[in-house]
Order: structure tokens, then C-alpha cells, then sequence
């Protein structure tokens, strides 16, 4: 476990099975990803997990890192607590959809805001650091309009290398699955349910 970070942020005790931390991270408040992270959590819960669900939509703070990391930007209640059970957790899924090639805005500023020096990292020079939330894994369920297959090939995945290896990577937290689904504009219901059953047995698998 990483050491308590300067946030004040402390590790919580969890219940059986894994700790397990769901992060829902759309500002809409009805969606194809409320449906899949819904079905995650069912089915983490199904092989006794104890599973938490953060929905970013219902939290109350600024998105936007003001002065970077050069002065401290105090936290708010919300955010303070979203990075206890960041610590309280052994796997996080991170469910989300794809806009304009990268994560929502009100994903990335939750991650700009919370993953601070201290909590979930530290430099020790400019190419070396502490990655201090190491010890965890992470599933990424990702929504998209674009087809997934094209957005591989044609676009080169930037919201995927983004969040795999410059976000959780650098903090310690490796990905263990990263499943797409798109291209949700074109989708029929039999495309929607089958995506809700590959959610729930994701979750089954934690």
C-alpha cells in the first residue's frame, strides 16, 4: 500500500472478496455507460466482491486545474473522499466514452485534480519516479461513436495509450482489460444487450 498522501487521504477498510472501485466517468446522466457500469458492478457483486460505484456527474468541484502542479489547489470534499476509496480500492473499472479521440473533460479534470503528486505519484528526477498507487489493476470499458476498428487503425487509439500507459501506467495501476464498444450511433438492441453481457462478465471476472 502506498504511503497516506499529504491530502490527508487514508487507506479504508474493505469487505469481502476484492475491493473493487468503479468510476464512472460521463457527465451525461442517462447513458449506454450508467447501463454498463451498472452491469459491471452486478456481476462483481455476483462473485462477492465488495464494490463501490463514483458516478463524477454527481460530485461537486472544479475540473480545472488552475495552476497546474506548481501551487497547491485545495480539494474539495468529494474529491478528498474519491481518493480515499481510490486507495481503499484493489481494482478499479473505469467506464467512459470517447469524445473527439480522448476521455470527457469532466473525466480528464477528475484525473488532473486527484492523481496528485504525493498521493498517486512522486518524481525523483525527470525520467525517474514512485509510481505510489502500484499494486492495483484496472478494466476499461470505453463507449464510441467511431467504429472500434477504425479507431485503432486510421486514428492510432490515442484516448486508449492515453489512459493505459500516461495516466494509471504512470501511477501503477496496470490495465488488465480494455474492451470497446462501438460504434454505439449504429448499434441495434441485440448489439446492446450483447454489450451488457460482455459487461457483466467482465465484472464476473475481477
Amino acid at each position: 500500500m502506498a504511503e497516506t498522501p499529504r491530502s490527508g487521504a487514508t487507506p479504508l477498510e474493505g469487505g469481502s472478496g476484492r475491493r473493487v472501485l468503479v468510476i464512472l466517468g460521463t457527465p451525461k446522466q442517462d447513458s449506454l455507460c450508467h447501463a454498463l457500469a451498472e452491469a459491471y458492478v452486478q456481476g462483481a457483486r455476483a462473485r462477492g466482491h465488495a464494490v463501490r460505484l463514483l458516478r463524477l456527474a454527481e460530485l461537486a468541484f472544479d475540473p480545472v486545474l488552475h495552476d497546474g502542479y506548481e501551487r497547491s489547489q485545495a480539494l474539495e470534499p468529494d474529491l478528498l473522499d474519491a481518493q480515499r476509496q481510490i486507495h481503499w480500492a484493489e481494482h478499479l473499472a473505469l467506464v467512459y466514452p470517447v469524445w473527439w479521440g480522448g476521455p470527457p473533460a469532466l473525466l480528464k479534470g477528475f484525473l488532473d485534480r486527484v492523481l496528485l503528486p504525493g498521493f498517486a505519484f512522486r518524481y525523483r528526477d525527470s525520467l525517474r519516479w514512485d509510481k505510489l498507487l502500484g499494486g492495483r489493476s484496472a478494466d476499461l470499458l470505453v463507449t464510441m461513436d467511431t467504429p472500434p476498428w477504425y479507431f485503432h487503425l486510421v486514428y492510432g487509439a490515442p484516448a486508449h495509450r492515453q489512459m493505459v500507459r500516461t495516466v494509471l501506467g504512470f501511477c501503477g495501476i496496470r490495465t488488465r482489460r480494455l474492451a470497446t464498444f462501438g460504434s454505439v450511433r449504429t448499434a441495434s438492441e441485440a448489439d446492446r444487450q450483447g454489450w451488457l453481457k460482455k459487461a457483466q462478465r467482465l465484472g464476473e471476472r475481477v
